[in-house]
């Protein structure tokens, strides 16, 4: 597998664990050095995000609660992130977060990933 995410200490808020421990493996696959689940927002400190990880992959909503808010804070942290969720209004998401990429469920692993090298300034290797 190609390195896109060497390095980086990815965030993934999915609550359904299958898809939490696939995506968690995906990363690795890609080079990520850390990848850290949460189910739930209460797992996270926003305020900290910016300070531990490099990137998120955020799903729009974890446990019937939305995480619109979680990710205003990450783009005013600066920490660059992608929406992957089978969330069924991408209209709302491209005028609420424009330039967000927003991988909808079912996704490819591959289109994950490309999703979010590119969130972080990297491209595909060649």
């Amino acid at each position: 597998m190609s390195p896109l995410l060497d390095g980086l200490r990815i965030l993934v808020l999915e609550d359904e664990f299958l898809i939490a421990m696939d995506v968690e493996q995906l990363c690795r696959d890609h080079g990520a050095d850390e990848v850290v689940i949460a189910r739930d927002l209460a797992e996270i400190d926003g305020r900290q995000v910016a300070r531990h990880f490099d990137a998120a992959i955020v799903d729009l909503m974890l446990g019937g609660a939305s995480t619109l808010d979680f990710a205003s804070g990450l783009r005013a942290a600066g920490v660059p992130f992608v929406f992957a969720s089978g969330y069924s209004d991408p209209d709302e998401i491209k005028t609420s977060f424009p330039g967000v990429r927003l991988v909808g469920k079912p996704y490819s692993g591959e289109d994950l990933m490309q999703a979010v090298a590119a969130a972080c300034g990297r491209g595909s290797p060649g």
